[in-house]
């Protein structure tokens, strides 16, 4: 009999699955994004009475199984393939706008949303800040498969995925405070503020040692083996060993796996991993995403559907206005004394923190007997469902309205100069790398050789050639170039100092003037790339 259960529940993932791949078919031929394709069919079926379906709907709302799909299953791996090819280059020159609104803006959010639905919609404390925590973790995978087909700024599009990788962990420990500890801090008073904040830095800083140390260990583990497969598996081991481990001891799980794939991402990938392992471990991972994604959002739009609307309108309008106000004074008071972000850019971020997932699971992993869990279940089920279908429909005619999509003219020919300029030449580094270890005789190898370098002089030919055409892009190259040595002049400074060939007074007086060019040529860049 269990043999036959185990069969059944393999069928039924299985209708899943190819539903969930064939409306995501559906939507990417028709370009729309298939998030909020997913959840608005799902809701459709989870609505209609179809028998067919009936015995797979009564099993992916379960809330044990959707919460263990959601949280176990699928969260370490959507958050470790973001975090993996999220290159550590791009959150640094972004990190201003990121860490405003990943710790600031997600604070202003808890404490804003926690106060009013406690005076406005009378819901006790912990009811009140437990959902507030929900309404804080932005899911951006709808927003950024919009920016993808659109060619949204890569700057803004980092911003939004910075935000929400880091957003979710210190969102995820603010629900677990909320959920489980914080009448115990009250009755303490001021001590027990004292013991919450430790809490709270005790668990995220367990997170980031544990995702440090495991990414470091996997990352050196790779230098050892030239075997993408096991590799593979590898990565695997890391995203849900790193999430596991880090549960296990009470400390932050998605903050492990976030520090950890980005460490395995971008140190990993220097020194122990062959182009070939980094190519398919980024396809692996593709898959992986896409089919995780496609099931989570089909299982949201199906769940849903479970809970019961009637007579609760006024309060889940209340709690919608709550939940925008507090994340609009969110995005602009943390994102207020950062300079260089457009305000179009803010509008885009205010509008763009969607709501998903793992709101969803986390509610449902609410024990029974939680005092208000079932108001809590409607209204983040109700905002989850608007925000993900409305904000999600409406962030593209936003985009527009603002020209955020538009680009300078030439830019698209330069780009496949530029990628054609980077393939060839990575194409000859590695010809050049392997000629001995394979023994390559001289005349193959010159003649290869000598093709790569004629494509790569016509490639240069035309690149003089739009240079001359469109002057913005040489202003753009230029702009990079003056990062680029500010970075390495910065580097010279404080490596003498660390040598004590410079006091430290006078190593503070060039790195001020470093900084203070940085910031205007991150401002210059920012202006005209919203421009």
């Amino acid at each position: 009999m269990e043999h036959l259960d185990l069969h059944h529940i393999f069928e039924l993932g299985l209708i899943l699955v190819i539903m969930a791949a064939g409306i995501t078919a559906v939507a990417k031929k028709l370009k729309q994004p298939y998030p909020i394709a997913l959840v608005i069919i799902g809701t459709l079926i989870g609505l209609l009475n179809i028998p067919v379906l009936e015995p797979l709907k009564m099993f992916i709302t379960e809330g044990d199984i959707f919460n263990f799909v959601i949280l176990t299953i699928f969260l370490p791996a959507l958050l470790g393939e973001a975090a993996l090819k999220l290159p550590f280059s791009h959150l640094n020159e972004n990190k201003k706008p990121i860490l405003a609104l990943a710790f600031g803006g997600t604070f202003l959010s808890f404490l804003v949303i926690g106060f009013s639905t406690h005076y406005l919609l009378g819901l006790s404390i912990p009811v009140a800040f437990v959902f507030a925590a929900l309404m804080s973790a932005t899911d951006p995978v709808s927003v950024l498969s919009i920016f993808k087909s659109m060619g949204v700024n890569h700057k803004l599009s980092t911003t939004i995925e910075g935000e929400s990788l880091f957003n979710d962990g210190l969102a995820v420990v603010l629900f677990k405070i909320s959920a489980f500890s914080l009448l115990a801090y009250m009755d303490m008073g001021w001590g027990g503020l004292t013991s919450g904040v430790l809490e709270f830095v005790k668990v995220v800083a367990g997170g980031l040692l544990i995702g440090g140390g495991f990414g470091y260990a996997v990352s050196i583990l790779t230098k050892y083996f030239d075997d993408y497969p096991l590799e593979i598996i590898f990565s695997v081991i890391l995203f849900y060993g790193a999430y596991i481990a880090a549960e296990s001891i009470h400390v932050s799980g998605v903050i492990a796996v976030v520090i950890a794939a980005l460490t395995f991402g971008n140190f990993g990938s220097k020194v122990g991993m062959s182009p070939t392992t980094r190519l398919n471990i980024n396809n692996f991972w593709d898959v992986a995403a896409l089919l995780a994604n496609s099931i989570v959002f089909l299982m949201v739009g199906l769940e849903i559907t479970r809970i019961e609307f009637a007579d609760k309108w006024g309060t889940i309008g209340l709690a919608l206005l709550i939940v925008l106000v507090g994340r609009s004074i969110a995005v602009y008071g943390s994102t207020m004394f950062v300079k260089g972000l457009p305000t179009s850019w803010r509008h885009v971020l205010n509008w763009g923190g969607l709501k998903g997932s793992l709101s969803i699971a986390l509610v449902l992993s609410l024990p029974g007997d939680f005092d208000g869990r079932e108001t809590i279940l409607i209204l983040t089920f109700s905002i989850v469902l608007f925000s993900l279908v409305v904000q999600g429909i409406t962030i593209k005619p936003l985009i527009n309205y603002f020209g955020l999509r538009a680009k300078h003219s030439g830019s698209k020919e330069y780009e496949d100069i530029v990628a054609n300029l980077h393939r060839h030449e990575a194409g000859i580094a590695e010809i050049k790398k392997i000629k001995s270890q394979l023994f390559i005789p001289e005349p193959v190898y010159g003649e290869m050789l000598s093709t790569y370098e004629r494509e790569i002089e016509d490639i240069h030919d035309n690149l003089d050639r739009l240079l001359e055409e469109h002057p913005h892009l040489k202003t753009s190259q230029l702009i990079t170039l003056k990062k680029h040595s500010l970075y390495a002049q910065h580097a010279k400074i404080t490596e003498l100092e660390q040598d004590e060939i410079i006091s430290i007074e006078v190593a503070e007086k060039y790195k001020e003037v470093l900084n203070n060019d940085l910031a205007n040529i991150e401002e210059e860049d920012v202006l005209k790339d919203s421009k």
